[in-house]
């Protein structure tokens, strides 16, 4: 199973993209396997529609249910995420999330809007069935800067160590998850069938 990537923003140049790319890229230098969803690809009619029997957004919905963990972006909109991700979100099955990490990340304009994913995403995770919500890391738009001329990221410091912190509990909590997931197996009971022999 793989660590899926949801990206929520309209935008094709987006800072919450970049900064979920970042994430991203450090997840897989530590091998894990990864999938990234845009949001913005998908039918918006589709999508808009709550169509699941569409073949992209059942393929979308379907690795987000197979997923390990979700990690998922979104730029601020009127001290919210976007109205991109809130679509999708509301298309998932009750349970879509059930026993999952799930990481959010997001850049605003303003510092007034760096806690709204605290506020806003949080209860709908819940109810999605998340595990465990990683305290959401939200940047400034001014503090995650590309360069225009080789496409190189540059994090501020203050955000790179935030996103390392965040990392570094996720695939800590995914690796807890999984001993205790073969502990259980291995302390299972065995049961033996009877069987009946004919002489």
């Amino acid at each position: 199973m793989s660590i899926v990537f949801i990206s929520g923003s309209p935008s094709a140049r987006s800072r919450s993209a970049l900064l979920l790319s970042s994430v991203r890229e450090r997840i897989a230098a530590q091998g894990e396997l990864t999938r990234w969803i845009a949001l913005r690809d998908l039918p918006a009619d589709a999508l808009l529609g709550a169509r699941v029997d569409d073949i992209d957004i059942a393929a979308a919905v379907t690795e987000v249910e197979s997923a390990r963990a979700v990690v998922l972006s979104s730029p601020i909109y009127k001290a919210a995420y976007s109205g991109l991700l809130k679509a999708f979100l509301d298309l998932l099955p009750q349970k879509a999330l059930e026993g999952k990490l799930v990481l959010p990340v997001s850049s605003a304009g303003s510092p007034l809007h760096v806690l709204a994913l605290d506020f806003t995403i949080r209860p709908v995770l819940a109810a999605l069935g998340a595990r465990e919500v990683i305290s959401p890391v939200s940047a400034l738009d001014s503090q995650i800067v590309q360069d225009a001329a080789t496409g190189a990221l540059a994090l501020d410091p203050i955000i790179a160590h935030r996103v390392d912190d965040a990392i570094g509990l996720l695939l800590e909590r995914l690796r807890s998850q999984h001993h205790d997931s073969l502990r259980a197996r291995q302390s299972a009971p065995i049961s033996f069938s009877a069987v009946q022999v004919s002489v």
